[in-house]
């Protein structure tokens, strides 16, 4: 009996032709992203000469997206790979919610509660969260926070909620 693995668990959807279905799909996913910004990005002002416009750097970054999503896929295909693996939504679900909680309450709450609260939004990300790590490190970013985005940087964030600067 062997150590190694099997990739045959269960039945596979895909044709047999793909030989690695995690790599070809998400080079597919890549490609698609990188034709929505180059979709996206059609209207902004392009390169003239050697002055870049708007769009030079969306259009740049689409196409190399677009190479590296080929690229991923035809690994998918030469080569064998694992299966797909079950989506686990946790994870994206927690990190968007802290993002957009962030932008709801960075100006009525200010920047050292919003980015800690963000932070700990984030955290419920994965079950293997250590929350004593958690809070530290969450303390020392909203310090870093504080300290590079008003300070370092000379941005006009306001760093408490007005009722406690009153």
């Amino acid at each position: 009996m062997s150590d190694t693995p099997s990739h045959e668990a269960g039945k596979s959807i895909f044709p047999k032709w793909i030989k690695g279905p995690e790599d070809f799909i998400g080079g597919l996913v890549l490609m698609a992203f990188a034709l929505f910004a180059l979709w996206a990005s059609r209207d902004l002002q392009g390169m003239h000469g050697f002055s870049f416009g708007a769009g030079t750097a969306p259009r740049m970054f689409a196409g190399l997206l677009l190479a590296l999503g080929f690229g991923v896929m035809l690994m998918g295909l030469i080569f064998e790979g694992p299966p797909l693996q079950k989506y686990h939504w946790r994870g994206p679900f927690f990190v968007s919610l802290a993002i957009v909680s962030f932008a709801f309450t960075i100006r009525p709450l200010g920047l050292v509660i919003s980015a800690f609260a963000s932070f700990m939004i984030a955290a419920l990300g994965t079950e293997e969260t250590r929350w004593m790590e958690a809070i530290i490190v969450g303390i020392c970013l909203t310090v870093g926070c504080s300290l590079l985005f008003p300070y370092a940087l000379g941005l006009p964030f306001q760093l408490f909620p007005r009722f406690m600067i009153q």
